[in-house]
């Protein structure tokens, strides 16, 4: 409710729907600070040590998330690290696969694998965490590839959005660097 802290918090990140934060309480008894105005000194002192907290938490994830990636244990940190019911969103449709949308960590490591399968990496850099409180970080993802079934070379360039809720990625999506 807004009268924790957490709906002041949504309110300012302009998160309302943020997964982390209750609904807010829209009653006339509720506080709710304007970002547009004024913060009181002691409002921002009440709310600073939810937002560290918050913060924290993102931060250990993301990097948590990041060193295995730059360890290759993309695959074994699906199990790890993603809620059961996350969703992964392509930017296209992946040529090793027929849809962008793959619901369910067993489909998202079912996705990963087909990819792993079809692909042989030459070279990958990952870059991050960027992040983006309450619930969201990045990923910035540079890899050169080659296809295993033509022995064709590519660069693949991409970031990355990850949405956290519970101390679990519910939600990932990719941005490709246009051609």
């Amino acid at each position: 409710m807004a009268d924790d802290g957490a709906g002041n918090w949504a309110v300012l990140c302009h998160c309302t729907s943020c997964p982390l934060i209750p609904e807010l309480d829209s009653s006339p008894t509720s506080k709710f600070i304007d970002p547009r105005q004024d913060w009181k000194r002691q409002d921002v002192i009440q709310l600073m040590p939810k937002m560290r907290a918050i913060m924290e938490e993102l931060v250990d994830i993301g990097r948590t998330f990041v060193q295995a990636m730059r360890n290759r244990r993309g695959l074994a940190n699906v199990d790890e690290m993603y809620a059961e019911n996350a969703q992964s969103i392509e930017a296209v449709v992946p040529p090793v696969r027929q849809f962008r949308i793959t619901k369910g960590r067993d489909a998202i490591k079912g996705k990963r694998e087909d990819w792993l399968a079809a692909h042989e990496i030459i070279e990958f850099d990952v870059d991050g965490p960027y992040v983006h409180p309450p619930n969201r970080f990045s990923v910035r993802y540079k890899a050169d590839v080659k296809q295993k079934e033509t022995g064709q070379r590519i660069t693949l360039s991409e970031i990355a959005v990850y949405s956290v809720a519970d101390g679990k990625i519910v939600l990932e999506e990719f941005f490709m660097l246009p051609k």
